[in-house]
């Protein structure tokens, strides 16, 4: 039974695909963020400020498929340092501060200071074997003569 007038039971992308049909050209298969330059954003400031008439604002936002919240973020951007703030950011999680950096730099440092220590330790104590052993060998045979030796 066919809907009421008014309804659709179906969308027309799925009513193309179900037929073979190509796709519907208007849909897209995915969203894309829109990017605006510095130069775009100044020239829209400057439009939306030379504006002296009732609705000349909204018809610029209309014809520029742009929305008021656009212009309240751009005035703050340009606010807060021209042109510099008016350039596109890049998104998601910002690096590492530079006090992290510092941390990370020490801690390396760290680790390296107390790896040569410990090396320096063991040269020490392989010293002081050797220096046993070459007293032992260098002391004087007229000690050791004097003693009877045994299984002989």
């Amino acid at each position: 039974m066919e809907g009421a007038e008014g309804e659709r039971n179906e969308s027309p992308g799925v009513r193309a695909a179900a037929e073979g049909s190509r796709p519907d050209p208007e849909l897209a298969e995915r969203a894309q963020r829109r990017k605006f330059t510095a130069s775009f954003k100044l020239r829209i400031l400057r439009e939306a400020a030379g504006a002296s008439k009732p609705g000349e604002i909204a018809a610029m936002l209309r014809r520029e498929g742009l929305y008021t919240s656009h212009l309240t973020a751009w005035r703050k951007q340009q606010d807060a340092g021209a042109l510099a703030g008016l350039e596109p950011r890049k998104r998601g999680p910002s690096g590492p501060s530079a006090e992290q950096v510092e941390v990370r730099t020490l801690r390396a440092r760290l680790e390296r200071a107390e790896a040569e220590l410990q090396t320096a330790r063991r040269v020490i104590e392989v010293q002081g074997n050797v220096s046993a052993l070459l007293e032992d060998l260098l002391a004087p045979r007229s000690a050791l003569s004097t003693q009877p030796r045994s299984g002989r």
